[in-house]
């Protein structure tokens, strides 16, 4: 299957199937991808964490808004963190990055405000969720992109100190019934007409 043919068939799971395990190769080499995620300078902002204990997860999807239900059914919660402590993050840049890395994150945080540097950093964390639902996919895996969670709650639960929840994906497989799968609900998006342009 081609890489446009993976795309047209996946789709966002709204259920799963709360009995099918996701064999646990193909939750390592998920971590690993993730780990491999690109980012503007290569600045790795980012913590991805892997909620596979159960009690963690219900814990979790207590405070996930309308997503309770798909974290409670799916077998895998990631949670996609920021650098918050951006003088915690900036010691990680001077002890782990090479030297042009850290002069190229140290002129990008001298001109830009504290707020539009987080904002920034925010944004890489981003590219991390379609590469991990595109991988997903690719695993044979179905999943589901969630801001719909109480990040400062997530925070507290996860006991994070420098790091900031912003959204999470549920991994696994989709329920048989499903709404949301292709052969009910088919894929809807703009023409490409009016999304792409070619100059």
């Amino acid at each position: 299957m081609n890489i446009l043919e993976l795309i047209e068939k996946r789709y966002t799971a709204k259920k799963y199937n709360a009995n099918k395990e996701i064999p646990q190769e193909k939750i390592e080499d998920l971590k690993q991808i993730l780990r491999l995620t690109p980012s503007s300078i290569n600045i790795q902002p980012w913590k991805f964490t892997f909620v596979q204990n159960p009690e963690m997860k219900s814990k979790l999807a207590s405070v996930s808004m309308h997503n309770t239900e798909k974290i409670n059914q799916a077998q895998l919660l990631v949670v996609f963190s920021v650098a918050d402590n951006l003088d915690a993050f900036e010691n990680e840049v001077v002890n782990e990055f090479p030297q042009f890395r850290k002069e190229m994150f140290h002129k990008i945080k001298t001109y830009n405000s504290e707020a539009d540097l987080k904002i920034w950093l925010a944004k890489q964390v981003y590219i991390a969720l379609g590469v991990g639902l595109t991988a997903s996919a690719a695993m044979g895996l179905d999943s589901t992109a969630m801001e719909g969670i109480e990040t400062d709650k997530y925070k507290t639960i996860l006991n994070m100190k420098d790091y900031k929840p912003l959204f999470a994906m549920a991994v696994g497989y989709g329920a048989e019934e499903d709404a949301n799968r292709l052969e009910v609900t088919p894929k809807s998006r703009r023409v490409l007409e009016d999304v792409v342009e070619t100059i």
